[in-house]
């Protein structure tokens, strides 16, 4: 027993060794990501703070005050058409209880003339002269240098096939990105169009802290362009989420602790893998997001981010 530590404890001091000198100097082993975007400054859901969310009106109105990124969901109509909302069912939007998919185009209810900002403490509401919803191929015609996330959390066939078509047939390929809590829908997105960068899945988030820990991280090779994560200290401040345990002040405070790893992000950041914390509607948030390693902040507030960020610098 004596002689196995002998040789286990200089083997494991070695690779712990080597493990933190390939994160700090993860360029030995890997190239560098090198995408065709670099967003500090990215606007949720269009910016939904300042206009009502994901209306043409909030993505003009966020890349006026400088977004480098429009984040958005999308959902497929009854007659094939893909468009830009955050919900599939429009109840909470637009207070009829209906689902896009059942509708055709021409048949969506419009938005309420004022809807609560749900990254924000009760009572806040965003307002707008626009109430439609927008159509992707619409803010690809409007926004054609313009970086765009679309998650996806239908696992639609329909949906991603039609989303790869209209990324392709407007030349958006390496500035369209995959997004999507879900891996099996991941994979679908990457199986249909693998020329588009994409982001960490859940499981593939897990995954990544997992590596990080046990210190293989720095020798395994990534395929993600992007970590796209909440900052977790707006948990339970200005979002309750629906899962009980996140209802928890001391599970929020632990995924802070696990997740929140400055040296993670600055890994990440120098094999070319931006990180992205939302949803920062705070002064404070937007700076915390930054002090942590964060490449860019993702806001429901793009004035707001735009202001905070000039003062950073």
């Amino acid at each position: 027993m004596s002689c196995f530590w002998f040789f286990m404890v200089p083997a494991l001091g070695g690779y712990l060794l080597v493990s933190w000198f390939l994160l700090k100097k993860p360029h030995l082993l890997h190239t560098r990501k090198r995408t065709a975007f670099y967003c500090t400054h990215i606007s949720h859901r269009g910016g939904c703070g300042e206009k009502i969310e994901s209306t043409m009106e909030a993505f003009i109105h966020a890349v006026k005050q400088g977004t480098q990124m429009l984040e958005l969901d999308c959902h497929v109509t009854r007659d094939g058409h893909v468009v830009v909302s955050h919900d599939e069912n429009l109840l909470r939007q637009t207070g009829h209880d209906v689902t896009i998919s059942s509708l055709r185009l021409q048949d969506l209810p419009l938005y309420k003339d004022k809807l609560e900002v749900t990254f924000n403490a009760a009572g806040h509401y965003s307002h707008g002269a626009d109430r439609k919803f927008p159509l992707l191929e619409d803010l690809f015609q409007k926004f054609p240098e313009i970086p765009i996330s679309i998650e996806i959390k239908e696992n639609n066939n329909q949906l991603i096939e039609k989303i790869s078509a209209l990324v392709q047939r407007y030349c958006r390929e390496k500035i369209t990105v995959w997004a999507s809590v879900n891996s099996t829908i991941m994979n679908k997105c990457r199986k249909t169009n693998g020329a588009m960068p994409y982001s960490f899945s859940m499981h593939r988030g897990l995954l990544l802290l997992l590596l990080f820990y046990s210190g293989l991280l720095p020798f395994v090779p990534l395929g993600e362009s992007l970590l796209q994560f909440y900052l977790p200290r707006i948990i339970n401040r200005s979002y309750i989420p629906e899962k009980k345990i996140m209802r928890n002040r001391l599970a929020v405070t632990l995924m802070e602790k696990v997740t929140m790893r400055k040296s993670l992000f600055e890994h990440l950041a120098a094999r070319g893998i931006q990180v992205h914390l939302f949803v920062c509607n705070k002064d404070e948030d937007i700076r915390a997001a930054l002090e942590v390693g964060a490449t860019g902040v993702m806001s429901d507030y793009p004035s707001r981010l735009s202001r905070t960020l000039r003062i950073k610098r």
